[in-house]
Parts: C-alpha cells; structure tokens; sequence
C-alpha cells in the first residue's frame, strides 16, 4: 500500500499517527510520501517537513504562498504512483490539491480526515468536498448536517488521551500552555509569568511546543515554572490550566481539567476572524456544547480580556464538579475514537480500485 498523506499542521501529524498505527494491522508493508513529520521517516521521506508550513492567523500565511504552489505540483505528481490519498485539516492547502488531483483523473481514490469547519466558516467547500471526495472521515456528530456524503468516524483526541479524571482529587498542580507558535506564546508569556506569583502553595507547569530547542528566546524566564514535555502528560496531573485558544483546549475538557482559555493576537488577525467566523465561542468543548443546546463549558478570554486580574479571578472561582460533570457528558458525545475507523475506510477503498 502506497500512501500520499498531507499532514501540514503538528495535530494532523498526531492524528495520522494513530492512523498509520492501524494501517500497519491491516497492511505491514506501507509505504508513504507527501507532506508530515520527520517521525515517519521509516514508512518515507517527506518531501516537505510539517513544520515549514507553520503560520499563525490570516496574515500569517502569506509568506508560504509561493512554497505551497511548488508542493501542490510535487504532490500531484506524487499521487500518480500513489494506492491512495489521505488529506488532514488544513483546507486551504488540501482543497487545491483535492482539485488538481481529481482534474488529473488519477485512479488513486481520496480520503479527507478532520473536515473543514463549515459550519463556522466558508460552507461553499461543502460542496466541493461532497461532489470530489471519495470519502469524508467527519470527526464531529453534528457534521452530517453540513455535509451529505460524511460519515462520523468518531474523535481522534479520544485516541490518542489514554487517562481522564474521574474525580476531582487535588494534586497542587497549575498547568500554563502559551500556545504552539511563536506569535502566541510571546503574547501570554509576559502575562502568565506575572500571573505566576499570585497563585500561591502550587507547582506551576508550562508545557512547551515543538519550539523547545529556543525556549529562552522565545518563552522568556520560566524559573517560576517546572517545564513539563507533553500536553496531556501536564494536564492530567493539574487542578487547573490557563490555556491558549487550540486544540489543547478540547483535549482539557475531555480528560476533565477545569481551565480558562486565553487568545491574543495581532488586532487584524481578530478583526477578520470576528467578520468571517459565524460561531458564538472560540473553544472547541464551547463550540460543541453550544451545537447541543448547553451552556459553556468554561470561560473565554479575548485579547485585552487576557489580564492578571481575570485570570486569578477564573482560577479562584472556578467550579471542579461543575467541569467534571460536564467533561463527561463531552467525553459522550464524541462517544470513540477515529483511528480504527479510517483505516478500515482507506483500505475499503484501496480494495475497491
């Protein structure tokens, strides 16, 4: 089995882990290329790395612009000699490369995992995707509404957590998580290390991207932290967890550790986001409850919302059994992971050629 994969973001490249696990079950004799992690390196070598698309917010992007005309060529002409096709997220990059290949007429058939947000955003690329796809791996149970050919495969984080609270036991641990890039943590450091202080008998932790190797330069003085590797390896030991706006988000609200998510970012990158976003909440957990007809999970700050203040003011009166009750009925709703289910859908399709 030959598989072309594009995994430009770090959770893409997480999820297809889980994946090309599974897909080992089926076939031991995998081999891929295209766009992820150097990790895979023993199943292929990546034509570009993950981490050269890295880019935050509207503006961001546009520096990549050139490099990603040159990788859509290479991918096309990757997916000639490819069984398959998986894309992960990043529409913006996975839809133009869906519409080459499918323009090429190419016999491999296309998978697309983690399905672009319509239903906060740009809803024309349900069409798109609904009349070129081969198979739409939806990871919300709602998504059905937005898109007449998905089908819910379930919620990779549900893979890939392999501990949630089931109290709400104390273990005198704080948790801060600035964010994945560099534009983010530089704006929440400042604030969490003035924050730090203030929260008094607690070990602090920061968890760190994959930006670790510049942690001085870019996350500044963390003498008042424990730095702690791994998201979930921090947040299933914490009381609580200020959190920059993410998919660290989602992951604290399904292992059941009450938090605060925190945003700041450039004043253009949210002004656009709050023209083009049709959504009430910027939290995943909020997002999915607020489809459902509850109330929020736990609290958003935004951009001057992000204060010292607010933030002691969130971690002192913050509810634990309120949280926990309500990371269970999440932890339902999303009901199994997705793994096992795409690669069964990939191989399906592979048979079916």
């Amino acid at each position: 089995m030959k598989l072309l994969v594009s995994c430009l973001e770090s959770s893409a490249n997480l999820h297809f882990e889980q994946i090309l696990n599974e897909l080992q079950q089926i076939d031991e004799n995998i081999e891929i290329c295209g766009i992820f992690d150097e990790k895979f390196t023993k199943f292929g070598k990546p034509i570009y790395k993950s981490s050269e698309f890295s880019a935050m917010g509207f503006v961001g992007v546009v520096p990549l612009i050139l490099k990603a005309k040159k990788a859509l060529k290479k991918m096309i002409n990757l997916a000639k000699s490819c069984d398959h096709v998986l894309l992960i997220d990043s529409p913006a990059f996975n839809i133009p490369l869906l519409k080459s290949i499918k323009k090429q007429r190419l016999f491999c058939k296309v998978s697309y995992f983690v399905l672009p947000q319509v239903w906060a955003w740009k809803k024309g690329r349900a069409k798109i995707l609904d009349s070129l796809c081969d198979n739409l791996a939806s990871i919300w149970p709602f998504e059905n509404k937005y898109y007449s050919r998905s089908t819910f495969v379930g919620h990779p984080l549900i893979d890939e957590i392999s501990e949630f609270k089931t109290n709400t036991a104390k273990n005198s641990i704080v948790s801060f998580l600035p964010g994945s890039r560099e534009a983010e943590i530089k704006a929440l450091m400042p604030i969490f290390r003035n924050l730090a202080p203030k929260i008094k008998e607690k070990k602090l932790l920061v968890v760190p991207s994959n930006l670790m190797n510049k942690i001085d330069e870019i996350y500044g003085d963390v003498s008042k932290f424990e730095v702690v590797c791994g998201t979930q390896n921090a947040l299933v030991k914490s009381d609580f967890a200020f959190i920059c706006s993410g998919t660290a988000t989602l992951e604290a609200a399904l292992i059941g550790v009450p938090f605060v998510l925190c945003y700041k970012a450039k004043a253009i990158d949210v002004w656009l986001a709050r023209r083009l976003v049709k959504l009430n909440y910027a939290g995943l957990a909020n997002i999915i409850f607020d489809f459902a007809g509850k109330d929020p999970l736990h609290t958003e700050l935004i951009q001057n919302e992000v204060s010292v203040e607010n933030l002691l003011h969130e971690y002192q009166n913050h509810d634990d059994e309120y949280f926990l009750q309500g990371s269970k009925l999440l932890r339902s709703y999303l009901d199994h992971g997705s793994a096992k289910n795409v690669a069964k859908m990939i191989y399906s399709s592979i048979n079916q050629i």
